[in-house]
């Protein structure tokens, strides 16, 4: 366990609150860093100690990483990744407690659904340390899904339900939340409010358009990353045919993994739309906002699409954000090559109108640390 340089404590005597911020993929570092902004308009008030577990390896995250996006630096990382579930969940765990034990926060923030999400829960729970779940109540309905596993638990030991939509208020308590001492709140999510952050600082830099010869508003931007998908023959097989054929309607830009590069090169498939090395957060913004319509088997994609006024094509047979699918603004097409290009003429047709602010309208992260105050 590392601890990154001593800690600038301002203003202890005024300091009500001291949280722990555990996490460990670089979502949850844009994600963090939107509600991090909002505790330094705290900053006599609330202490934050930021814990990175290490859980998803990324040379990318450098010192420029964290300049670039404006982001806090972990104080402490335990460089723990490359293991199974059991052995790295575990090792989170250990590395958690020593760290709550010697900083002893009054709460510990856990963001969305990953193994140090989990590990942050189980350690604090048992520690009888107040737990906020940041996206608390979300649920694809599909237990083949870890992340699945990791929300309801997570869920279950939390003190602090901040949920991002109604949807995911209305799952809890179908489950029967809030159950004795817990809170239960819709603060909006927080991901809007990094999407609107970045978004400014993104449009200062386009040189993923230029260095690609992209065409602002002439592609469509599409993903493929899961497992479920990646690791499946027939499934990668169709999708690949699907945007095979949307590209004959407009280009297609896949800022495509390694990993599933290899997977395409194994089975021969013919590709027809563009490939680039895969992008930073800055660079997918402007990918985002300068396409035409999205295509993705990702979860947040799903909503950044939304947010930056695109139609998303969802290659998943569920979706935790239902009510985009309600409102017309995604479709879910599985793997399905025909329902691909069936949504996408349905789509082309259509002109993007917000009729609702499902999200929150970027002031999430003000919410919760507001709540936390009043609360705690």
């Amino acid at each position: 366990m590392k601890k990154a340089g001593s800690l600038n404590r301002l203003y202890p005597k005024y300091r009500e609150m001291k949280i722990v911020t555990v996490i460990g993929a670089r979502p949850q570092f844009i994600k963090a860093a939107a509600v991090s902004r909002a505790i330094a308009n705290h900053q006599h008030k609330i202490e934050e100690i930021i814990v990175h577990t290490g859980q998803h390896y990324d040379k990318n995250m450098s010192d420029i990483f964290f300049d670039e996006l404006k982001i806090k630096k972990p104080t402490y990382n335990l460089g723990i990744s490359g293991t199974g579930h059991g052995e790295m969940t575990g090792d989170m765990l250990k590395g958690i407690e020593k760290i709550l034990l010697e900083e002893k926060p009054d709460v510990i923030l856990i963001y969305g659904d990953t193994n140090s999400t989990l590990a942050a829960s189980i350690a604090g729970s048992k520690l009888h340390i107040p737990i906020a779940h940041v996206e608390a109540g979300l649920r694809s309905f599909n237990m083949h899904m870890p992340e699945e596993i990791n929300r309801i638990l997570s869920d279950r030991v939390s003190k602090y339900l901040f949920c991002p939509t109604d949807t995911a208020i209305k799952n809890l308590k179908t489950e029967g939340f809030p159950f004795k001492n817990q809170h239960m709140v819709n603060v909006g999510d927080v991901m809007e409010d990094a999407a609107l952050f970045y978004k400014h600082i993104a449009a200062e830099n386009l040189a993923v358009l230029n260095t690609n010869n992209i065409e602002s508003g002439n592609y469509n931007l599409a993903t493929i990353h899961r497992a479920e998908n990646t690791d499946n023959p027939i499934h990668l097989k169709n999708m690949v045919e699907g945007l095979n054929e949307i590209s004959k309607q407009k280009q297609v830009i896949v800022p495509l993994h390694p990993r599933t590069k290899k997977k395409l090169q194994e089975q021969n498939l013919k590709i027809d739309f563009t490939i680039i090395d895969p992008v930073g957060y800055l660079d997918m913004i402007n990918l985002i906002n300068h396409s035409f319509l999205v295509v993705t088997d990702s979860g947040g994609l799903q909503k950044e699409a939304f947010f930056f006024n695109k139609f998303c094509i969802t290659m998943r047979e569920e979706t935790e954000w239902v009510e985009l699918v309600n409102g017309g603004f995604n479709m879910l097409v599985g793997s399905n090559k025909n329902k691909m290009a069936k949504a996408y003429a349905e789509f082309s047709k259509r002109e993007f109108k917000k009729t609702e602010n499902y999200y929150g309208g970027g002031k999430a992260s003000e919410n919760i640390v507001e709540y936390l105050l009043k609360h705690n």
